[in-house]
């Protein structure tokens, strides 16, 4: 997937403001004991794009002043709780490779791996305690949002009548709510007036739907040299995203996969789920819901005010849909 936030990266000083997020990341996990310094870093030291922290420092600057050192660490906060949900994502998954290198539960094991994960959400609550009592709630009930998530994927794991519904909840809680409270930790702490941080946190709810959805179609599109793994892995392990779901919804191609589909399947049996999905109208009628979020998004920003801040938060959500999907969109 490209740079998600490129046009706010094009922003005069965002390059500063992103060694900012990478040293306060790295400052926000030294403990003690080296052990665990290393192990709650390893994530952190393979790199990322960090767009949560860096939709913060975007939203915190949309009044016009530059983001102050707490406007990055409620960004660091957000990406925290991400990198400790992945260590748990990668336990439940048994995931080998992360971002190019080994995943923690692969080098270390299942129990430093939790434990580690449970290290980087305190880490982020504490930040946030220190951010005021409304920034600690919102990340409190953030996290309750991606365990909520979580929990309706594994409910549908296998299940071809999931209702489309049961997606988009899923993945406001898994992807979506992070996205939002990274914009609203950013007008909170810069003091924005209450109609801007609610346009910004509607935004990054609409962003981080638009994300996952294009996530969800480049799994079932792209190469596996591209995703690292074999394309149509969610499929085979069960989850059925918006793209199969549509495709489920849809006369005989969806009687033919329902066929192949509600149970583990074999490398051959992928292939060809694969091949009748490709075919389908389900993952158009995926790109036209990522559209709708990208509409909502944008008119989310009419409520901002004018600036350069507000351009490209406006122009982000269209690029990364244009950019992210360049044989089908």
């Amino acid at each position: 997937m490209s740079s998600a936030l490129s046009p706010l990266l094009a922003l005069a000083g965002m390059e500063a403001d992103r060694a900012r997020i990478e040293d306060a990341m790295r400052a926000a996990v030294v403990t003690s004991d080296p052990y665990l310094t290393e192990i709650a870093s390893h994530l952190i030291l393979a790199g990322g794009k960090r767009l949560r922290p860096a939709l913060a420092v975007a939203a915190g600057q949309v009044g016009g002043a530059p983001a102050t050192d707490d406007v990055v660490q409620g960004g660091v906060a957000c990406e925290l709780v991400h990198l400790g949900s992945l260590y748990h994502d990668d336990v439940m998954d048994e995931a080998e490779t992360r971002r190019g290198v080994e995943t923690v539960n692969a080098r270390w094991g299942n129990l430093q791996a939790i434990l580690a994960g449970d290290f980087l959400l305190a880490r982020a609550s504490e930040i946030a305690a220190s951010l005021g009592t409304e920034v600690a709630g919102l990340l409190a009930r953030t996290i309750g949002w991606l365990c909520e998530g979580q929990i309706e994927e594994l409910r549908h794991t296998y299940d071809v009548t999931r209702p489309e519904e049961s997606y988009l909840v899923s993945i406001h809680g898994k992807t979506a709510s992070l996205y939002g409270s990274a914009a609203r930790i950013g007008g909170i702490v810069a003091a924005l007036d209450r109609p801007r941080i609610d346009a910004l946190t509607e935004y990054g709810n609409s962003y981080g739907m638009v994300f996952q959805i294009v996530d969800d179609v480049l799994d079932l599109t792209a190469t596996a040299e591209q995703l690292g793994k074999p394309a149509g892995h969610d499929m085979e392990e069960g989850v059925y995203t918006l793209p199969v779901l549509r495709t489920l919804a849809n006369g005989t191609s969806g009687d033919e996969l329902r066929d192949l589909l509600g149970k583990p399947l074999a490398p051959e049996e992928r292939d060809k789920a694969l091949a009748i999905v490709r075919s389908g109208d389900g993952i158009d009628g995926a790109i036209e819901k990522a559209r709708q979020y990208v509409a909502t998004a944008v008119a989310a920003c009419e409520r901002l005010g004018d600036g350069p801040v507000v351009d490209a938060l406006r122009e982000a959500p269209g690029f990364l849909l244009a950019t992210s999907l360049p044989t089908l969109d």
